[in-house]
């Protein structure tokens, strides 16, 4: 049986907490800080809409999963399977790469400690946490 590979869309830099912010979180924040064109906010929007319909916000099922005391460092992955949602991606790159934001996309078989799962998503704390 094949092992389940993992992919995650991150920065390549740590911010002040000492994580790699996740593809999401970038665009958020440059929507937070009002850096993107109508167009780009109506794509955000849009895909953002699209996304929490399409998959579970563990945060709902688990209200620790992102608790900085209990999960420090927990980042969410895409199970490679979850192509639907891993093929969504292209236009945040395409936002943040005109940003002048790098995103990088990591894979791995075994990226951390799981914290929660289901069919698309798990979220883990990396080891040594």
């Amino acid at each position: 049986m094949d092992e389940v590979s993992y992919v995650r869309f991150q920065s390549t830099v740590r911010n002040g907490r000492g994580t790699y912010s996740g593809v999401f979180g970038l665009i958020n924040g440059l929507a937070r800080e009002g850096h993107l064109s109508e167009e780009q906010e109506r794509f955000r929007r849009v895909n953002n809409d699209w996304y929490n319909a399409a998959y579970a916000d563990p945060s709902h099922t688990d209200p620790s999963v992102y608790d900085r005391e209990v999960n420090p460092r927990a980042a969410a992955w895409f199970k490679s399977s979850a192509r639907h949602l891993i093929e969504r991606v292209d236009g945040y790159l395409e936002i943040l790469a005109a940003h002048g934001v790098e995103c990088r996309m990591v894979r791995s078989v075994d990226p951390g400690r799981v914290v929660y799962e289901d069919a698309d998503q798990i979220v883990v704390v990396p080891y040594g946490d």
